[in-house]
């Protein structure tokens, strides 16, 4: 594993989600991966932000995609046969998707895998540091439609917070920021980490929103 080179080394907090993270604790109450799952890896990317914080890189999904079109995500995807371990899927994938430099990344660490049962993935969140950010744009417009660094201060403001309701049962943390919705998996995660890592500020969770149309069909 490489050591920061840059000028901004990792917050305290995120140390802490890593900690969390590693010992199963940070995603505690969602499924465990089952034998037989597709081995996928997300890269949560938070990087020196010039507000004096942090931010996070998120992609918006194609809306073309068969599944999960339109959706926010971290960059990410399925195992490939030449990847060794979760962090080389991540950040080839990244690279793939957006034009990322895996050389100006600090990968922190794998965190334990989860379960995403609706579609039989099991997902590693890879914890990284943009130690040396560079340019990123869409490569592969069948896959991402948008991608942006967003503000943490922005992420845990309590405007921008929500209940979002499924009319399937689900129920879950929202985010509404630049113009990105972000509910699901992404806002379970991002969620989790903001509050492991101390930074959240309180919200008004009985603030009930149905998810968009658009994500129903």
């Amino acid at each position: 594993m490489s050591v920061p080179v840059g000028d901004a080394a990792p917050p305290p907090w995120l140390n802490t989600v890593l900690d969390a993270g590693r010992r199963g604790d940070l995603c505690a109450g969602w499924p465990r991966p089952e034998q037989g799952s597709k081995a996928s890896a997300i890269l949560m990317l938070f990087g020196p932000n010039d507000d004096g914080g942090e931010d996070v890189v998120l992609t918006e999904r194609a809306t073309n995609l068969r599944k999960h079109a339109g959706q926010v995500s971290f960059p990410g995807g399925g195992v490939e046969p030449q990847d060794v371990t979760f962090t080389d899927t991540a950040l080839r994938e990244a690279n793939e998707e957006i034009g990322l430099v895996p050389e100006g990344v600090h990968v922190m660490g794998e965190l334990q895998p989860v379960a995403l049962p609706v579609t039989n993935y099991e997902v590693c969140p890879v914890l990284a540091w943009w130690n040396v950010p560079s340019d990123i744009s869409v490569l592969d417009p069948v896959e991402v439609a948008r991608v942006a660094r967003i503000s943490v201060r922005d992420l845990v403001d309590p405007a921008n917070r929500h209940t979002v309701t499924h009319p399937r049962g689900f129920k879950g943390p929202g985010f509404e920021v630049d113009g990105f919705y972000i509910w699901g998996f992404t806002a379970f995660v991002l969620d989790a980490v903001l509050t492991t890592g101390g930074v959240a500020r309180s919200w008004n969770r009985d603030d009930e929103r149905q998810v968009p149309d658009r994500f129903l069909s």
